[in-house]
């Protein structure tokens, strides 16, 4: 029997509609429906293992090589840059990074500006681009709050439906780049499970056309 490709999915709404990509595609795996307290779910019948893990942690299994591909969100490449290949975009989990303050806020650049994110890289290199100085103040939940309390000018976050900002009195003042779910690969998997990891890409890009 060939070696099972292994393939970490982000646990979630995200992973559910994920796995049902690679259903689609051909790599359906029974027991994922039914998990129970199991963490790994095989399918020696497709050649794959799957196994969930939180959606930041994605890209670390897959460059560390425990699994040989997987998929993470375009938010958590550019932020972390692990070193992987990004071999699709599977349309899936859109979404905007954007900068978002009250609204009507006015940057007169008199002073640096104040950003609050939890996506410090993604900020830096934004502004760096613009040529603002930033002070930036890293953050790990509830960015909103920042804005609304004083700590912060504005925020740089990932934005769904905005319905979140709209809540609190905030608002999208521009779009920095589009997000979605991309999928990845191992560098050294793409060269020794070659055939399994060009197969599967091949079949989950027919289904992401066959959608358009």
């Amino acid at each position: 029997m060939s070696e099972l490709l292994n393939v970490a999915l982000p646990k979630g709404r995200l992973g559910d509609k994920v796995y049902g990509l690679f259903e689609k595609a051909g790599y359906g795996c029974p027991d994922v429906l039914d998990p129970g307290r199991r963490l790994v779910f095989e399918s020696p019948e497709r050649g794959v293992r799957y196994f969930f893990v939180k959606p930041s942690d994605v890209a670390i299994y897959v460059e560390r090589g425990a699994a040989d591909v997987g998929v993470a969100g375009k938010d958590i490449l550019l932020e972390y840059r692990p070193d992987v290949y990004e071999l699709l975009d599977l349309g899936l989990g859109r979404c905007r990074m954007c900068v978002c303050g009250r609204p009507g806020h006015s940057d007169s650049g008199e002073r640096s500006l104040r950003v609050a994110t939890k996506f410090t890289r993604i900020t830096r290199d934004y502004y760096a681009s613009l040529g603002r100085s930033v002070d930036l103040i890293h953050l790990n939940g509830s960015i909103e709050l920042a804005p609304i309390l004083g700590l912060s000018d504005v925020i740089v976050d990932i934005v769904e439906t905005g319905a979140t900002l709209r809540e609190n009195g905030l608002a999208v003042l521009t779009e920095i780049l589009p997000i979605s779910a991309r999928f990845i690969a191992n560098k050294p998997s793409c060269k020794f499970k070659y055939e399994a990891v060009t197969a599967l890409t091949r079949r989950l890009s027919d289904c992401i056309e066959e959608k358009l």
